[in-house]
């Protein structure tokens, strides 16, 4: 088993990245302000513009280390790969069944199968766990539905009929979500998902958390040698990593979902953390996106039982069993692929 290692957060916006022997140093303004051994890392993501240095993006290809660039608003710019992980053949395989729709709808169906099941049981422990605060009869109306729709999804074959499915499990579980909202009732008002640039607080921390999310959902697949850019569901576009996309499908709800949910029931965020644009656009400020960052590496940290293999694990390490598992399928080892059915 892997160890769960630490992700750095470059959350400074003039920070610069260097190599000094096995250390990542970070500079301002051409003085060292801290450094980290190589070792102790499993991935670096920076929210800075002032980048990193090509000998530092070496030696994280070289030791294993996902290196990711995003804009200070949480935007995915770029990541740094090296030389293709894993067995040709595995990709090849991954390839072969990307061309072809029928056997991607069979990995794609197991993936929204898992999405629209972990949205439901996210309902469920909301309406659970906060019984007197909470509209019940709407919420279990809503988690019927969503159980309803699961059948459908694992016995569809044709990849449009399952998107159209995805999409009516998705506005059933978001127009629930405003009832799933503890906190600040004026300040994390919900209408409905928006982005680039997200409308709201509550938009804001969605985006902000599936930009996290998918990062590390892209850096598990490389890992396991699979090419995170070619996907079953999400077709291929240039500079989207779609195989990350489709992964982390099962996950929005149980990982990001409910880590906001978190932050705002349990009233962690106010007014002053966000920034409003002229465009309109509503983006987390610094001091409030490095507690966003430090929570969500907590979270990551906790341990749960994985509900195929059965074992205790980190919640950090999910992205790379689930990737694990899928790459275990497109080997044959797996008669199809298990999705995250979180409870």
């Amino acid at each position: 088993m892997r160890p769960l290692l630490n992700t750095l957060f470059v959350t400074s916006e003039d920070i610069y990245l260097s190599l000094d022997g096995e250390n990542v140093v970070a500079n301002r303004e051409n003085a060292v302000v801290a450094r980290y051994p190589l070792h102790t890392l499993a991935s670096i993501q920076s929210f800075s513009y002032k980048g990193a240095s090509p000998a530092l993006m070496g030696a994280c290809c070289s030791h294993g280390i996902s290196l990711s660039f995003c804009s200070p608003q949480g935007k995915f710019l770029a990541r740094i790969s090296g030389g293709a992980n894993g067995n040709v053949f595995l990709r090849r395989t991954q390839y072969r069944m990307a061309d072809d729709v029928t056997l991607s709808c069979r990995v794609a169906r197991c993936m929204i199968f898992g999405k629209i099941y972990n949205a439901r049981w996210c309902i469920e422990r909301i309406k659970r766990d906060h019984s007197m605060r909470v509209d019940g009869e709407f919420l279990r109306q809503t988690s019927q539905k969503l159980k309803d729709l699961l059948p459908q999804v694992a016995a569809e074959t044709n990849l449009d009929s399952l998107r159209g499915l995805e999409g009516a499990a998705s506005t059933l579980y978001f127009s629930a979500f405003p009832k799933m909202i503890l906190g600040d009732a004026e300040l994390f008002a919900f209408c409905g998902r928006n982005r680039r640039p997200p409308l709201d607080p509550i938009n804001a921390l969605l985006s902000f958390a599936y930009s996290l999310l998918a990062h590390d959902c892209a850096s598990a697949l490389e890992s396991v040698g699979l090419d995170a850019y070619v996907g079953f569901l999400h077709r291929d576009r240039p500079g989207r990593s779609s195989l990350a996309l489709d992964l982390m499908e099962e996950l929005r709800p149980c990982v990001a979902d409910r880590f906001v949910l978190f932050l705002v029931n349990n009233r962690m965020l106010k007014e002053s953390d966000f920034a409003r644009r002229e465009s309109g656009g509503v983006y987390l400020k610094d001091d409030a996106r490095r507690l966003f960052l430090s929570k969500w590496q907590q979270r990551k940290k906790e341990n749960i039982t994985h509900p195929f293999l059965n074992e205790k694990l980190p919640w950090g390490l999910v992205p790379f069993i689930q990737s694990l598992l899928l790459a275990r399928y497109l080997r044959g080892d797996l008669d199809a692929y298990p999705p995250f059915l979180w409870k």
